[in-house]
């Protein structure tokens, strides 16, 4: 394992975070406290509990795995996309590393970046909503477990895409209506069954599910299947970046 090769990659991602402090950590907080202040105060004031939680509480884990799983994926795809797009991709390919120490180096980043930003999200929460995490090993695995493998995604979208247009398409038009449809604001057992069957076919209602129930114990689906869907997915995405390092899928001119 060179892990020089991996230091180098992980530390200029993160020193590009610290460029772009204004960017990658101050507008997705703001973003997330107005979901805070309408959402917690002015419909939360409208709406006592749900499943025995006050709605400014419940909102939380789904506002967190908001942020989490669209700067997950942005800060994964844009920092293999770049060096692409300006040709030093090449360099690096070409340089006495493996495929593991290019992901360990890319991805750790991007995962390290949005863990970051989710526990300042967290400690902002407790600004506007009481919170308690009923079981904190378990909402640290989830949030870890969530980062890396959205992360594996938007690096494999970042491969994929051949033009910036690309790198918005995915999260914007997919991932971004799955994350508002998956429960993040409200929960499954308050749709029509029809809809609750129909959400049920939804793979991030298992992240949030999981998710809030590390905080307050309640969920919509077990945390165990919760578990074993990201984990699934997990296998899935490193299994596609292995077949795309082998065969050099977008990567080989």
């Amino acid at each position: 394992m060179n892990f020089e090769a991996v230091k180098a990659i992980y530390a200029f991602e993160m020193a590009r975070m610290r460029r772009t402090m204004l960017q990658s950590v101050v507008s997705p907080v703001l973003s997330t406290s107005l979901y805070f202040v309408v959402f917690g105060a002015a419909i939360g004031s409208r709406i006592e509990e749900v499943n025995g939680v006050p709605y400014g509480s419940f909102i939380v884990p789904g506002l967190m795995m908001l942020t989490l799983l669209q700067n997950s994926i942005s800060n994964a795809s844009f920092g293999i996309y770049f060096p692409k797009f300006i040709g030093t991709i090449y360099e690096v390919l070409s340089a006495p590393v493996s495929f593991v120490e290019i992901l360990l180096g890319y991805v750790g980043a991007a995962a390290t970046k949005s863990i970051i930003l989710g526990a300042i999200i967290l400690a902002t929460a407790h600004l506007f909503v009481p919170i308690e995490i009923k079981h904190p090993f378990w909402m640290l695995f989830f949030l870890v477990l969530t980062a890396v493998t959205f992360s594996l995604f938007g690096f494999i979208i970042g491969i994929w895409a051949d033009n910036f247009e690309k790198l918005q398409l995915i999260p914007l038009l997919i991932v971004t209506p799955l994350v508002f449809l998956g429960g993040s604001f409200y929960s499954v057992e308050m749709l029509p069954e029809f809809w609750q069957t129909v959400t049920y076919f939804n793979p991030v209602l298992y992240l949030i599910s999981g998710f809030r129930w590390s905080f307050y114990e309640t969920a919509d689906v077990s945390p165990v299947i919760s578990i074993a869907m990201i984990t699934l997915f997990l296998a899935f995405c490193l299994g596609l970046v292995w077949w795309i390092f082998k065969t050099g899928y977008r990567l080989k001119a």
